[in-house]
This record gives C-alpha cells, structure tokens and sequence, in this order.
C-alpha cells in the first residue's frame, strides 16, 4: 500500500483507506516512516512511464511509421514496449490526417489548446500552493492565540 501511495500521481492515504478499510491516520505513518526509512519514492521515469500525451509529434510518428505494418503479437510487443495502447495509436492517426488536411489551422489550434491546458494545470497548481499558505496562516494565528504573543514573561528566560 506504501508503494501505491509513493507512485507518482499514486493515491492519497485517505483515498486509499477508503478503498481498504485501512485507516488514514496508519497509512500516513506508513508512509512517514516508508520517507524517513529512505525508501525511494519513484524509479526514474523512464521513457515508456510518460503518459501517450506528454509525446512530442516526432515521437508519435515514429511509432506510427513503425506500427503501420505490423499486427497481432508484433503489434502487441512494440505497444508494451512503448507503453502505449492501440486506442493511443488510433487517436494519433486521426490527429496525424486532420493535421494533414486542415493544413496550418488545425495546427495553431491545438498548439493554442495545448497552451490553455498548460496554463489551466499552472493555474490549478498555484491554486493549490495558495490555499495551504492561506491554512498555513490561519494554523499560525490560532497557535498565537492558543500560546499568546512571544512577548508575555514565558520567554524572557529564553532571551537571556
């Protein structure tokens, strides 16, 4: 269970304890001690771990002029070997002979649609990074009122 959590993209410890039952708070202290232990989060990524997406078109072409002949269990290898699905190489297809047919259109339309879902994924990450700052924040202001300020008589033998 601490490997899947450790996957990149890998399920949280509550979404996970859901799914087994296993409590959250046990699965953070796995995980806890899995990092502290220096148990490796992730191998490398190698080249076939990249989502069919990520690929540059010279990439996918290549494995389109490599698969365009082949079938059954040739096929199936060079899938497996790249970490692809047919489903992928289908869709590439279709991008490949709309990009050939609209000419330049089709292609400044989905670099622009790439740039939007670029900005879109920057825009949900920095979303994220400024609601734990704002929690961050709030914990700090309720630790203060909790402890008081750090100029009351508790810290005056400290300063010394």
């Amino acid at each position: 269970m601490v490997k899947k959590m450790m996957l990149p993209g890998g399920p949280t410890a509550s979404a996970l304890s859901a799914k087994t039952g296993v409590s959250q708070p046990t699965l953070s202290k796995w995980l806890r001690d899995a990092r502290e232990k220096g148990v490796s989060e992730t191998k490398p990524p190698s080249r076939s771990a990249r989502r069919p997406s990520d690929w540059t078109v010279a990439e996918k072409l290549r494995v389109l002029a490599e698969t365009e002949e082949l079938d059954g269990e040739e096929l199936g290898a060079v899938l497996r070997r790249e970490g692809l699905h047919e489903a992928d190489l289908a869709e590439w297809r279709r991008a490949a002979g709309a990009a050939l047919a609209g000419g330049s259109k089709a292609t400044a339309g989905s670099v622009e649609a790439r740039r939007v879902r670029e900005l879109e994924k920057q825009i949900r990450r920095k979303d994220k990074a400024l609601a734990e700052a704002a929690a961050l924040l709030v914990l700090q202001k309720k630790i203060q009122a909790l402890w008081g300020d750090e100029d009351d008589d508790t810290n005056k033998e400290t300063d010394k």
